[in-house]
């Protein structure tokens, strides 16, 4: 915790009653300020973190797909929260307009895990709904944990083209 001093000057508004006018001095108000300080490296370092490697829907030229790469501490976030806060492209062109917000409902957030299935949670009943005729290794991001607290890893995701959905 830091803790920070700030020192403001205080005018009020003068009084004109009648004739005569009063003006109070100026008062100095001392503020002391407590901020939370972001957990410090060592308290994130003791937790188990999970490596995420995101595969793009297209390959290039070259016949390599594009990877972004995230980490996250171990069973705290949603891997769309993850994937939103790092910026990596989740949805294609219909589900940025059309998604359900991360409620499990519209499977605009398909991803592949293609390795470390065993880091996240297991499906949902949202998902065993949506995926009942679906590949085991098929989540909707928006139902996905990335890790369970104690566990740590690498996950590679492949978000997936709309026409293989």
């Amino acid at each position: 915790m830091a803790a920070t001093s700030a020192l403001f000057s205080f005018s009020p508004t003068p009084l004109r009653h009648g004739s005569s006018s009063s003006v109070k001095p100026k008062r100095l108000v001392c503020v002391s300020v407590s901020t939370n300080v972001s957990a410090s490296s060592s308290e994130t370092a003791s937790k188990p973190q999970i490596e995420l490697e995101f595969l793009g829907p297209k390959p290039k030229d070259d016949g390599t797909y594009p990877v972004d790469k995230a980490t996250a501490i171990s069973g705290e976030k949603l891997l769309r929260n993850i994937m939103q806060d790092n910026k990596i492209e989740l949805y294609a062109a219909y589900g940025k307009v059309m998604n359900c917000g991360g409620v499990g409902n519209c499977g605009t957030c398909i991803v592949e895990i293609v390795d470390g299935n065993e880091l996240l949670n297991e499906r949902t009943n949202a998902e065993n709904r949506y995926f009942k005729k679906k590949p085991e290794s098929w989540r909707l991001a928006c139902q996905t944990i990335v890790g369970n607290k104690e566990n740590s890893g690498k996950v590679v995701v492949q978000r997936l083209p709309q026409w293989k959905k």
